[in-house]
């Protein structure tokens, strides 16, 4: 696993090298910080839950939309440009590859919410700020953004078409994300189900400030349910 840090810091380096970065980064930070203080004003409470809690309108909304964004090209475009096997042909291992470029694409997402503790200081200049449901925040942010870019390298992985990846890991997360509200609309044996499965039924619960196990374990269970799936589609790839 020694090889995993190496792929990172190297895809990493691409991102920085290119636009993609930096129009990653200022996009999010521009609507992100829209959409936050724009509630914040007319909620007139001190605290950050508006921009961590879900919503069809929220910045975790912004997430659901880069993710597949920065994912879609890690190894779509390796196929289509024939360095896949040539990758895959050197002492690495899959697991290695698909961890090395999923930690690439978190750590950009990581640094663009990084960032935005700008806001937080924004916002305990204006009253007192309990720091502790923030940093629970930001944790479930992290960690729905980790399960949003899993989704996003699996597709990767299934096509060497970038666009086609983009499209259907957005399906994919937008269908994950927004299930939430169709609970209100289902008989009640079926909404705990939908409720359950609905990654912005855990995020809220971050966003709360309140950390439950299960919440921690969900978001966990589908990075690493991805990122398996992704490897085996890899090793499929050059079998």
């Amino acid at each position: 696993m020694h090889n995993v840090i190496p792929i990172a810091r190297r895809e990493l380096r691409s991102y920085f090298d290119s636009p993609i970065a930096y129009i990653v980064m200022v996009a999010f930070l521009l609507v992100a910080g829209w959409m936050f203080f724009s509630v914040l004003f007319l909620m007139g409470r001190a605290d950050l839950r508006g921009f961590f809690a879900p919503s069809p309108f929220s910045p975790a909304m912004l997430l659901v939309i880069l993710s597949p964004a920065v994912t879609m090209r890690l190894l779509a475009e390796e196929r289509k440009a024939g360095t896949l096997e040539l990758l895959t042909t050197m002492p690495l291992r899959d697991l290695e590859v698909v961890l090395g470029k999923f930690l690439a694409a978190l750590g950009l997402i990581a640094a663009a919410l990084a960032l935005t503790l700008a806001y937080a200081f924004s916002v305990s200049l204006l009253g007192p700020l309990d720091w502790g449901p923030v940093l629970t925040g930001y944790l479930g942010m992290l960690l729905f953004a980790g399960a949003m870019l899993a989704i996003g390298l699996l597709c990767s992985t299934l096509t060497d078409n970038q666009i086609v990846a983009f499209i259907a890991s957005f399906i994919v997360c937008a269908a994950l994300y927004f299930v939430y509200w169709l609970q209100f609309f289902l008989p009640q044996g079926v909404a705990p189900i939908v409720e359950f499965l609905s990654t912005s039924s855990h995020l809220e619960n971050l966003a709360r400030g309140v950390i439950d196990t299960r919440d921690v374990l969900y978001f966990l269970s589908l990075i690493g349910g991805a990122l398996l799936l992704s490897v085996r589609g890899l090793a499929r790839l050059h079998a």
